[in-house]
Order: C-alpha cells, then sequence, then structure tokens
C-alpha cells in the first residue's frame, strides 16, 4: 500500500488542491463500489436443484384437452351414395361403392331416372333416401322413414330424424292417411323441400356388400349383427336394419353360424371384428386320491 503525504509547510493554494484531489478519489472509489455490488444485490438466488427459474411470463399454458376427431356414431350407421342401374315394377337397383342396393316400393319410385342421385342414410332405427337430378341437384324426392313419433306442442308436426340432425315434419295434408298410426310405429313419409309430407307410402332396402370401395369413396357403414348363413362366398348377417349379404372376400374371417360380427367401413377402409374367442382351461385337481 502507498500513502502519499504532503508536507504542512505547503502553501495553502497547494492544500486546497491537494483536499479536492482526495475528495474527487473518494468519490470516483465510491462509485467503483456501488457499480460491482449493485448486480450481486439485484441477482436473485438460484433454483435450489440448480435449475433457471422460468419467468411468469413465459410459463405455458397447460395443454388443452384434446377435441374430438370422429364423433361416436349409433350402430346401425349407413351413408351412401348411389346411381340407377336397372329399374322394374316396384323395384330400382342402385350401384354404389360397395356393392348393390335395392329399394322396393308398391306406391312411389316409379319415376327414377338413369340421370339421377340416390343418397342413402341409416341411423338407428331410421333411414333417409334422398333422389336428386345430377345436373343441378334439385330434389326429386325425399323419404323419410322410422318410428311415428310427435313433434312440438302443435299436433300437426312429427320429429323425424335427418342428416342434419332431428327436424320437424308438418303434416300438411295428410292427417287423414296417419289416422291408423300409432306413436312409435314404424312409418315412412314423403316431404317436400319445405318439409311438409307430401305422401304415406311402403319402402324397404336390401344392402349387398360385395366389394370393398375405392380409394376416395364417400362410403361410411358401421353394421353388428350375427351370422345366420354361410353359402358359396357369401356370409348372411342378421342385423337391426334387417338382411345383409356380405362378399367374403372383402376381409372377413372364417365365421360360424350364430357368430357375432361388426363391419365397419371408413371411406375405403374396410374393419371386420369378430368377438374374443373365450377359452377355458382346466383346473388340475389338487386333492389326493386315497
Amino acid at each position: 500500500m502507498i500513502i502519499c503525504t504532503y508536507p504542512i509547510s505547503y502553501a495553502s493554494g497547494v492544500l486546497s488542491n491537494s483536499k479536492t484531489r482526495w475528495m474527487s478519489a473518494i468519490l470516483f472509489a465510491g462509485m467503483i463500489v456501488v457499480t460491482l455490488l449493485g448486480p450481486v444485490r439485484a441477482e436473485e438466488p438460484p433454483a435450489p436443484d440448480g435449475t433457471v427459474p422460468i419467468p411468469a411470463s413465459e410459463v405455458p399454458d397447460p395443454p388443452s384437452a384434446p377435441a374430438s376427431i370422429t364423433p361416436s356414431r349409433s350402430d346401425p350407421f349407413i351413408m351412401l351414395r348411389g346411381s340407377v342401374w336397372r329399374t322394374k315394377a316396384g323395384i330400382v337397383f342402385l350401384k354404389t361403392p360397395i356393392g348393390l342396393l335395392t329399394l322396393s316400393s308398391k306406391t312411389t319410385l316409379k319415376d327414377l331416372k338413369a340421370s339421377q342421385e340416390v343418397l342413402f342414410w341409416v341411423h338407428d332405427r331410421h333411414f333417409v333416401v334422398e333422389i336428386r337430378r345430377r345436373t343441378d341437384g334439385s330434389l326429386v324426392h325425399r323419404f323419410l322413414s322410422g318410428p311415428m313419433t310427435p313433434g312440438t306442442d302443435n299436433p300437426r308436426t312429427l320429429r323425424w330424424w335427418g342428416p342434419d340432425g332431428d327436424q320437424i315434419v308438418q303434416v300438411g295434408t295428410q292427417e287423414s292417411h296417419l289416422t291408423s298410426h300409432r306413436e312409435g310405429d314404424s312409418l315412412t313419409v314423403e316431404v317436400d323441400e319445405t318439409n311438409t309430407i307430401s305422401g304415406v307410402h311402403d319402402l324397404q332396402f336390401d344392402l349387398q356388400v360385395s366389394q370393398a370401395p375405392p380409394v376416395g369413396a364417400d362410403v361410411q357403414l358401421l353394421l353388428s349383427g350375427t351370422v345366420s348363413k354361410l353359402k358359396s362366398n357369401f356370409v348372411f348377417v342378421r342385423t337391426p336394419v334387417g338382411l345383409v349379404m356380405l362378399n367374403s372376400k372383402i376381409g372377413i374371417p372364417q365365421v360360424k353360424v350364430g357368430q357375432s360380427l361388426t363391419l365397419q367401413i371408413d371411406r375405403e377402409r374396410v374393419t371386420v371384428t369378430l368377438p374374443p374367442v373365450v377359452t377355458t382351461t382346466s383346473r388340475r385337481s389338487t386333492s389326493r386320491v386315497q
């Protein structure tokens, strides 16, 4: 350590300059101390585990629950598009991406043409048939079928399932044709573009799944039933919507009569599900033979 001393006998001017220099030196040293100590006092202590704490503004929000990609569908459920292939008295044969769809009726479907397209839906106990012109998409026929259900408080309304959800249908001038039907009875009606009943009909359908749909086909199907018959390459399955004939070449494994089966088609993807086989294992007796 070096200490500088000045003689007391110096002139007052020299002493005054010396005091000024000492005060400047002390002030400068104080600024250095403050500068060095400032960041040390401002720094937060490290986390106990040695990790750097994340600032509150950078803490990510908790991930939200994933949204449902595909809503659950009822079983049975069918969505198909078909084109008129052949017609004869009371029967219309439609070509679809998965096989033949047959519509039959004694009171309607007498004016279907090859220039028309048929859209077909099944949902639980309901089915819907729409017939539209290919050229402009205009409606030719719309049929709603299912259990007869009262609509709103208005007694002249009924409720039916539709592709866009439940819909209220006006009875219109067809009230006399509905008097023999009771709530819950199966009923098929034709409605116009205003959802007013224009006729009461009988309408049935028959479906054959004979091929896997091509790539890009707009097909949705979920159908469960019990195998009722095996013939050649076909499996006949009794389902809630009737007897459905399946070609085993679409990927159906070996099955037996009486066995349960679920067929699901999502566009070009075909999935056949069989219930797991329950195997019983014999238990070894632990009792001693006397």
